[in-house]
């Protein structure tokens, strides 16, 4: 089987990866003939080499943005690479119908050792790390290629509170927490409150979601959570060399930014 012909089998089974070990099983052919194909299929933009070994096809419906959706092919890649992984923050968001904005890259929720960004072409992919690492609040999701591992929506609010600095801030993401405050059912919550390590990302939780007038119980659960912990002031933004002041709220969130919607 030739390369070209490998990979229009795969598709028909709708995969939408393979590695150099799959072409090593399945295609018989010099390996001269294969270097060839590559190069051919590469410039042809038909399939492109997202990591050492681990290339990603991109069918003929998505030649022109030539680029294909992050759950068409996460799940292989993370094997490949034998990490836990989940697809999370403004990624996540829109998979929650939570994002009303085309999300430009992916953004990737990984175990450690910390893995560097991929940047080729139409393909941008961030990476956060987690040394904590739970598979709490970590749902299933189905697609065309099958299943895929995604944060749900209280994990997905968190992350986007924990790595705010690193996401633009706040209000850049204001419209997606106010989406998300309407989708974060109890269970999901409690389930999160078990094991997230950061009191601070709750204390920021409980005041925006109160900011959206959420049902009582949620904003609750929360304070019953924050009554067990050891709570102090914190700013709403964290801001390098700013020590947090007057928290005149039940979250003893110091509220440094105004709060405006950026989008």
């Amino acid at each position: 089987m030739m390369l070209a012909e490998y990979i229009r089998s795969l598709q028909s089974y709708e995969i939408y990866a393979f590695t150099n070990e799959d072409v090593v099983k399945h295609c018989i052919a010099p390996k001269t003939t294969l270097k060839t194909e590559f190069v051919r299929l590469s410039k042809k933009k038909q399939i492109l080499n997202l990591r050492k070994g681990f290339y990603v096809i991109i069918p003929a419906k998505y030649l022109n943005v030539s680029k294909i959706p992050v759950q068409l092919y996460i799940e292989k890649l993370f094997i490949y690479i034998q990490k836990d992984y989940y697809v999370g923050l403004y990624s996540a968001a829109a998979i929650h119908s939570a994002s009303h904005q085309q999300i430009q890259q992916d953004y990737i929720i990984c175990s450690a050792p910390a893995m560097r960004d991929i940047k080729k072409g139409s393909f941008t992919m961030k990476f956060f790390q987690k040394s904590h690492w739970s598979h709490h609040n970590i749902i299933q999701k189905k697609s065309d290629a099958g299943l895929f591992n995604v944060s749900s929506p209280a994990l997905t609010l968190a992350d986007l509170l924990h790595f705010q600095n690193k996401l633009g801030g706040i209000n850049r993401m204001l419209a997606i927490i106010e989406e998300l405050a309407e989708t974060i059912q109890l269970e999901d919550l409690n389930e999160l409150i078990r094991w997230y390590p950061h009191v601070n990302t709750f204390q920021r939780m409980g005041y925006l979601l109160e900011q959206f007038a959420v049902n009582e119980e949620i904003l609750e659960t929360i304070q019953r959570h924050l009554d067990l912990q050891k709570v102090y002031p914190m700013l709403l933004s964290p801001i390098k060399n700013e020590k947090p002041g007057s928290a005149n709220n039940r979250w003893k969130i110091d509220v440094n930014i105004t709060l405006e919607n950026d989008l």
